[in-house]
Order: C-alpha cells, then sequence, then structure tokens
C-alpha cells in the first residue's frame, strides 16, 4: 500500500471530526488526495449500522443492545468499511483520515463494557488484518468536559447511546483510551484536547511531521 492512515480517537467531546477537516484541509493544501471517513457509519452499509448503535434507547431494557452485539456490530461496520473505502484509498496512493477505527472498540467495549479485551484484540485482528493506522491522534480531556462539550453540540434532546452512558463508564473509555497512548507511543500521539480548537491543530500537525515527515 502506497497511502498514509491516520485516524483520530478520543472520547466524546474532544473534536475529532472537527481536526479531521483541520487536518485534511492542510494536507490538501500540499497537494495530497484525501479522504475523510469515520466509524461507524463510513459506508452505506456502515449507515444501516450506525442507526442501530447510536439510536438512543428509552424503551425497556429488551430494547438495548447486549455488549456482543453492540461489539460485533461496531466489527461488522469496521469489515464493510476496510474492504469499501480503506484499502482502496490506501491502494491509490490517498492519506486517508479516520475518525474512530480499532482503537475505539477497545477503549469503548473492552474498557467501557467490559468485553474481554484479548478477545477484542483477537477479533480486531481478524476483521483488520494489516490494515492497521501509521498514525493515531487521541484527543483526551476531563469526562466532564467532553460531556458539556457534546451536549452543547447536539442538544439535550439528541444525545445518542455513548453520550446518554454513565459518567463512570466514560471514566474508563478514557482510561482505556491512556492506556493504549502508554502501550503503543510510537504510534500514538496524545493531545491535551481542553486546548482551544487551533492549538489542538497545531499539535495535530506537529505530530504528522514528526511520524509522517513527508506529508508537511
Amino acid at each position: 500500500m502506497s497511502g498514509f492512515f491516520i485516524t483520530f480517537e478520543g472520547s466524546e467531546g474532544g473534536g475529532k471530526t472537527t481536526q479531521v477537516s483541520l487536518l485534511a484541509a492542510a494536507l490538501r493544501g500540499r497537494g495530497h488526495d484525501v479522504v475523510e471517513t469515520r466509524e461507524p457509519g463510513g459506508t452505506p452499509v456502515g449507515q444501516t449500522l450506525r442507526q442501530l448503535l447510536l439510536r438512543p434507547h428509552t424503551g425497556p431494557p429488551t430494547d438495548r443492545l447486549v455488549s456482543p452485539a453492540e461489539l460485533l456490530l461496531m466489527l461488522a461496520d469496521r469489515a464493510q468499511h476496510i474492504h469499501e473505502v480503506i484499502l482502496p484509498g490506501l491502494h491509490a496512493g490517498r492519506i486517508v483520515l479516520c475518525d474512530r477505527y480499532a482503537d475505539s472498540t477497545t477503549a469503548y467495549q473492552g474498557y467501557g463494557r467490559g468485553v474481554d479485551l484479548a478477545e477484542i484484540a483477537r477479533l480486531n485482528a481478524f476483521v483488520c488484518g494489516a490494515c492497521r493506522p501509521q498514525l493515531t491522534f487521541v484527543l483526551d480531556l476531563p469526562v466532564a468536559v467532553g460531556m458539556q462539550r457534546a451536549h452543547e453540540r447536539r442538544g439535550a434532546a439528541a444525545v445518542d447511546h455513548f453520550e446518554a452512558a454513565s459518567v463512570a463508564f466514560h471514566e474508563r473509555v478514557r482510561e482505556g483510551f491512556l492506556a493504549i497512548a502508554r502501550a503503543e507511543p510510537a504510534r500514538v500521539c496524545l493531545i491535551d484536547a481542553a486546548q482551544p480548537v487551533e492549538a489542538v491543530h497545531a499539535a495535530v500537525l506537529a505530530g504528522v511531521r514528526k511520524r509522517g515527515p513527508a506529508l508537511l
């Protein structure tokens, strides 16, 4: 593969979507062909799965996804996404920027939901194969700050399934991302996302220059 794969990870409200767009603009300004995508929902099939995964659950407990079902839907979305979007982009020499990828499964379904981490690693390896990001940005901020941002952005009536989870759940998710960053410092660049948008973007650009100097 001749392209370059960059992922953006982190808890709710960290500004991943904004930073993907800002980096895409900077890279296009340097003449690069850039693909912007996301998980879940980066393909037509994925859009349907995204609706299932993110819909608020206001009914009885039997209306809610159990953790194994949630995990498998995320993996199904990823399998389709890799086949339809990520690998074709990389094989064509494009830079692929993805808002969430396999690390989110580890953090949310593993650390957050308590699904066995070894099993998640095995399933992610099965789905992803050799399709691993060369660079990952984890945008970190306190849970209370992130949740406030998410609620302000969407409005309380539009809070999705994950945003509606408990503070304890989101604290576990945050710790999951921090654990990933500690375990893989060569791939993962940890950024303080509580900073202003411009400062976070500057840190992203610095991370790209350090780990992918030919890109900027």
